[in-house]
């Protein structure tokens, strides 16, 4: 049975409230107007802290699509801080379901004191409240996290804005184009390069603490082999000098372990390797490309594709190896499985004639009629599936066509479970291959 994440808005009418109950992961709802108020401040410094915190905080409930900020022009009420209860009636007046009041202290110690209270301003009550004590140049993680508990009261759902992006970025052109792994904010802050441009990389990939990646890198003997980075420490290793061209790498869930694709002797198969004793366990067997795996979020399946049976289609199997089963059973190629953290669903790119590139999704049912798959995303080139920490959101590379203005150019984009709020994740060059971090710490 499918879980429904719901939203509750209680409209005023009548003097009685009417319960609305909406189902956001198969409709479209209209985004929860919130007032996201002036937080008070002690000293004018304080104050410009205060203000970006707001932006932040606004922007983030924005982008998800879910909730509207409301324009401070409209606000009546002046009153600014959490010592105070609202005038509910001058909130309700301008349609604001949701209010955020805060205020910004800078303490002795040089750290930042942010306190916050969430109102539903129908209810006349206070739905969430903390307070956050950070050095003043995390200030951006406090708006984050404040955006986050919003996000977690109204949808049930835990937040996925204090968390990372890692990708591929792109500059230059033809065969001068150079790409770098690069880091940022969820938001787009924060970018740095990890990598410096003079090999090429590819499919950077997390590990779940978030403090390592593995990456592809042609650096080594021109060929492709697996890198393992510490981005804590800048130390970086080759996974293993294995016979072949090794690629696709994933940390499994717990970070001992990892799944990567060996390319030799004409075929392509999957293999767990352990990452202290750099071990090689082979998980398939027979002739042709077996590839892109992905760990089931409890680390006790594994789903890939294989063209084992002509064309390209995903399958699944124990993380041993056993118990192959076919998954897909559609027309076309699927492509890059990435497994939803929930481990509700599987996304997908999928090729097919006419269509060309789309994004999918289906449920992990090997022949279920539960795993019927739902397009969600198309283009001329859509690929690298991945999900944010919640499993509510998918993020994916998008290139565009000859006929296009914006030819040989590829962006980062992201798009809700439901199909709808498609936008683009705004990086500082051309960017591939992107990676959600889970929650960070």
């Amino acid at each position: 049975m499918k879980k429904i994440i719901y939203f509750i808005l209680l409209l005023v009418s009548s003097g009685s409230y009417a319960l609305e109950t909406i189902n956001i992961e198969h409709g479209k709802a209209d985004p929860t107007p919130i007032a996201v108020n002036n937080f008070d401040a002690d000293s004018a410094g304080d104050n410009a802290v205060g203000h970006e915190i707001i932006k932040v905080i606004s922007n983030d409930l924005k982008l998800c699509g879910l909730f509207r900020p409301i324009s401070s022009a409209s606000f009546i009420e002046e009153k600014t801080g959490i010592a105070y209860k609202p005038l509910f009636a001058a909130w309700r007046q301008i349609n604001a379901s949701l209010l955020l009041n805060g205020e910004v202290k800078k303490l002795e110690n040089g750290k930042l004191k942010i306190s916050f209270i969430l109102w539903d301003t129908l209810l006349e009550k206070q739905l969430a409240g903390e307070i956050l004590e950070l050095p003043e140049n995390l200030w951006r993680r406090a708006a984050h996290k404040i955006a986050d508990k919003i996000y977690e009261k109204i949808t049930g759902d835990s937040g996925y804005f204090d968390t990372k992006i890692i990708y591929v970025a792109e500059s230059g052109s033809g065969l001068k184009k150079v790409k770098r792994i690069a880091l940022m904010d969820y938001d787009g802050a924060n970018n740095k390069y990890v990598t410096d441009g003079r090999s090429l990389v590819l499919t950077p990939r997390f590990s779940n603490s978030a403090d390592k990646i593995f990456y592809v890198s042609y650096a080594a003997k021109r060929r492709a082999l697996v890198y393992e980075k510490n981005l804590r420490t800048g130390k970086e290793s080759i996974v293993g000098d294995f016979a072949g061209i090794s690629f696709a790498p994933r940390f499994s869930p717990d970070g001992r372990k990892g799944l990567m694709s060996i390319a030799k002797n004409g075929s392509t198969h999957i293999y767990e390797f352990d990452l202290a004793t750099k071990h090689l366990h082979k998980l398939t067997d027979g002739f042709g490309i077996n590839t892109s795996p992905s760990y089931s979020p409890d680390g006790k399946k594994i789903v890939f594709n294989s063209d084992r049976n002509g064309t390209r289609q995903l399958y699944i199997m124990n993380s041993d190896g056993s118990d192959v089963q076919r998954l897909s059973f559609g027309g076309g190629s699927y492509a890059a499985p990435s497994w939803s953290p929930k481990g509700d669903y599987i996304a997908f790119t999928k090729i097919t004639r006419g269509e060309g590139f789309t994004i999918g999704v289906m449920k992990p049912y090997p022949q279920d009629e539960e795993n019927s798959e739902r397009i969600i995303a198309s283009g001329y080139l859509v690929e690298s599936p991945c999900w944010s920490p919640n499993g509510r959101v998918i993020m994916y590379a998008k290139g565009w066509s000859s006929s296009s203005k914006a030819s040989g150019k590829n962006k980062i984009y992201a798009i809700d479970l439901t199909g709808h709020n498609e936008r683009e994740v705004k990086t500082l060059t051309d960017a591939s291959d992107p990676e959600w971090s889970k929650l960070l710490d």
